[in-house]
């Protein structure tokens, strides 16, 4: 399939679980793994929101692409080194993975702009991902009343790699829970109104869950 059906298709699938309940998710099109052309070519069949996982990536692209389309919207989406902050502040609208107060206190400072930040949690406590545990949620956007510059917009998990919907669906219902939790609070520092999560493989699930932002990569890029 080309570029143009698979962004048809990942569309269309959105579209269709995201009607049933009644929520219009942002697609992230997660292109890692690919040139700017691709980007472009996306960005031609009206994609304007994007992410990457790495800092020299997404200011590569950026220096490439938004001199001529200034309306591409990126978002960080990797596991963010805090030494790596300074190199992705100027371009990033939206971080996908704040997972510690060192990374907040960084981001804070070095931000010339508040920045909208989902919180990463580790829902399925797989060793191998990053993130908060669920119990830690609340009482660590309580600390971040201080940084000024962040704006806890929502929070960000990733699902085992499974074929099993049953348990993909609790991940993901797990965190809308945790999401009412922090709405519960009010905090005005965290609004928390979104989530990001679903990936290639459990979007539409992710979406019956609640997601309002999905990233999706390999279905949306891989050309057969």
């Amino acid at each position: 399939m080309s570029i143009k059906s698979n962004f048809s298709a990942v569309t269309h699938k959105i579209s269709v679980s995201a009607a049933a309940v009644g929520t219009n998710p942002q697609l992230v099109a997660v292109t890692k793994t690919v040139s700017s052309d691709v980007i472009e070519e996306l960005y031609a069949l009206g994609q304007r929101h994007f992410g990457e996982n790495r800092a020299d990536a997404i200011s590569a692209k950026h220096d490439v692409l938004n001199e001529r389309y200034p309306d591409i919207v990126w978002h960080f989406i990797g596991s963010l080194q805090t030494r790596k902050v300074k190199d992705i502040l100027p371009f990033v609208s939206y971080i996908h993975s704040l997972d510690r107060l060192s990374l907040a206190k960084e981001i804070s400072k070095r931000a010339d702009r508040v920045i909208d930040c989902f919180i990463e949690v580790n829902v399925s406590g797989e060793d191998s991902k990053h993130g908060l545990v669920p119990e830690d949620v609340v009482s660590f956007i309580e600390k971040l009343q201080e940084y000024q510059n962040i704006n806890i917009i929502g929070l960000m998990t990733m699902a085992p790699f499974t074929s099993n919907d049953d348990e993909l669906k609790n991940v993901f219902s797990n965190l809308k829970t945790i999401q009412e939790d922090v709405i519960k609070q009010n905090f005005e520092w965290a609004p928390c109104t979104e989530l990001s999560m679903g990936m290639s493989n459990d979007y539409p699930i992710a979406i019956s869950a609640g997601a309002t932002f999905v990233r999706v990569g390999t279905e949306l890029v891989t050309e057969i």
